[in-house]
């Protein structure tokens, strides 16, 4: 019995023993899975923490400052900044971005801060902005807009690491290093009345009489000469600059201006500066025979245009005057002028502006001429308000294209054998219907090409330059077609001489004779030869 009895406890020893084993066996086996869970985890957890890391990076945070609960607060939106050691191209900018949610706790009053505690901008900017602002830089810097260009370069972030940049940033410090200050006694100003677009009708002597025909044929340049001429003097490098751009000016604590010439008006070697003025650009009545353009007018761009109707009674919208035919060029050509110079318009007041009907006698029907009368029955529905608000509008665009504007005098008056008492009343009258449209001027373009002085300066004791001073006048041109340029600047005003591209002029010259437009181009290659000749001298301007 007790050998059976051995044998079966052995046996059951042996069993449990078995159970005891496999048990251990699944424990491990379990913690063996436990562990391995837990390790693919942990793997799992810090590849996605890494993820979140660079991206967070990628987009100027840190995994420690979100961790940490600070994040970037406001409306700035936040963008990828190319590194300063990696070299990109506009290609390549990122135009990722992102705009951080508010925390509970954070201030949104509060000035946007990125990582190192300073205001935050945007750190960069689409590849298409980036290429937009090269784009203007260039066209700047062929305007001679040397610093202004350099200055929207500089404003790209990251600029330093695109070598598209840094390149057109070297060559424009290279053309302005290139560059020579204009001798500003020297240089020459133009002038042109509106342009003829129609010979037959402007020198029609049955319709105008001979006296009116020979004015135009005298003060007048016909479409086709002022585009030889602008051609011809844009080849033999001239360049258009403001009056204004001849002198440095400064103002005391009290409203004293001082004025210098400027050294800093600066251009190629082979480029030279012309001052430009248009006389008298109101469209008067007395032109309506002549079929000259009635207005000047905004066409769908926004851009100043001349309102045409033709001897056949069909109407344009063109560039059939000064303005826009000049405006027109210098977009094709904008090295022809400095920095977005165009020229000075020179209005009178008392047929209105621009072709605008806004002086306040067709308000009051007083002191009439017959064509306003005429005018005025032709347009039963005549608002004056309306008028000057077309007309302000005008003014405001020009002033956009680059253009400044000047007193003509009201009535067209020739100053020399006017009291002072009456160019007053005649400057009240223009302030009170061409400012009150233009804005204010400090120039003032005589009619007729008198002055108030002789050629030696103004002084305190001339009465004429003392009520003009008084009144805001600074700068003071006449014309004077003896010399190739005629300028005096004072430490108290401005003067120039003008030089009259009319038809009278282009005559003697394409005959021979030697004039101040000889250095400036060939009058027999630009002279209109549907002018009746001989182009008789007329004492208007």
């Amino acid at each position: 019995m007790s050998e059976e009895f051995n044998e079966e406890y052995d046996y059951d020893k042996a069993a449990e023993e078995r159970r005891i084993r496999r048990k251990k066996r699944r424990r491990r086996a379990l913690i063996s899975r436990i562990v391995f869970f837990v390790v693919l985890l942990l793997i799992a957890a810090t590849a996605i923490l890494l993820v979140v890391d660079v991206t967070l990076k990628k987009n100027g945070r840190s995994l420690g400052s979100l961790l940490n609960g600070s994040s970037h607060t406001g409306s700035i939106t936040e963008t990828a900044t190319p590194q300063p050691d990696t070299e990109t191209d506009l290609s390549q900018m990122t135009t990722e971005s992102e705009t951080p949610a508010s925390t509970p706790d954070s201030d949104a009053n509060a000035p946007v801060t990125g990582e190192t505690g300073q205001p935050s901008t945007a750190q960069s900017e689409s590849p298409a902005d980036a290429q937009a602002k090269l784009d203007e830089a260039r066209l700047m810097a062929q305007g001679y807009d040397y610093d202004g260009a350099i200055a929207l370069l500089q404003n790209i972030p990251g600029y330093e690491s695109i070598p598209e940049v840094t390149t057109a940033i070297a060559d424009i410090e290279k053309s302005k290093a290139a560059c020579v200050a204009v001798d500003v006694t020297t240089v020459p100003h133009i002038f042109y009345h509106s342009l003829i677009n129609n010979t037959d009708a402007a020198f029609n002597v049955s319709v105008l009489g001979q006296g009116q025909v020979d004015g135009m044929n005298a003060w007048m340049t016909t479409i086709e000469e002022f585009d030889k001429i602008t051609q011809k003097m844009y080849d033999n490098g001239y360049v258009f600059v403001r009056l204004h751009d001849l002198v440095t000016q400064t103002t005391d604590a009290d409203g004293t201006v001082h004025f210098s010439p400027n050294t800093n008006l600066l251009l190629p070697p082979d480029k030279k500066a012309v001052v430009l003025s248009v006389d008298d650009l109101s469209y008067y009545h007395s032109y309506e025979p002549a079929s000259y353009p009635d207005k000047l007018v905004l066409d769908e761009n926004g851009k100043v245009k001349c309102h045409y109707v033709k001897p056949d009674g069909t109407e344009e919208i063109g560039d059939f005057d000064v303005v826009p035919r000049l405006n027109t060029f210098l977009e094709q050509h904008p090295d022809g002028a400095y920095k977005g110079a165009r020229g000075t318009i020179a209005l009178t007041g008392y047929n209105g502006v621009f072709g605008y009907r806004t002086d306040e006698d067709y308000e009051t029907r007083q002191s009439l001429m017959e064509d306003q009368q005429k005018w005025l029955e032709q347009h039963p529905d005549f608002d004056r308000s309306a008028e000057i608000a077309e007309a302000t509008k005008i003014a405001e665009a020009l002033k956009a294209e680059g253009w400044d504007f000047a007193s003509h005098t009201w009535g067209h008056l020739s100053v020399t054998n006017k009291t002072v008492d009456e160019l007053r009343i005649d400057n009240e009258k223009w302030v009170n219907n061409v400012q009150n449209i233009v804005g204010p001027t400090d120039t003032i373009i005589f009619a007729h090409g008198n002055d108030i002085g002789s050629w030696e300066g103004y002084s305190d004791d001339n009465e004429k330059y003392a009520y003009f001073k008084g009144a805001g006048y600074n700068f003071f041109c006449n014309v004077d077609g003896s010399t190739p340029y005629w300028v005096q600047i004072t430490d108290r005003y401005v003067r120039q001489g003008r030089i009259d591209l009319d038809g009278y002029m282009l005559y003697q010259s394409s005959q021979g004779a030697t004039t101040v437009i000889d250095n400036m181009f060939k009058a027999s290659e630009v002279f209109d030869q549907r002018r009746p000749t001989p182009v008789v001298a007329n004492g208007e301007s």
